[in-house]
């Protein structure tokens, strides 16, 4: 499971580099900062949750 969120997060970061790159696709940029976000959270809150 970590090995997948950390993929998704490392697909997310390649969409905002690209969102920030090319000045057309800044809406990409936003999109990627925000499922970077939610998907960071997630992965970090179920890694708090295992003891």
């Amino acid at each position: 499971m970590l090995a997948l969120i950390g993929f998704l997060l490392v697909v997310w970061l390649v969409f905002v580099v690209l969102g920030l790159v090319v000045k057309g696709f800044l809406w990409l940029a936003v999109i990627g900062i925000v499922l970077f976000a939610l998907t960071a959270g997630w992965g970090w809150l179920n890694r708090n949750t295992r003891t």
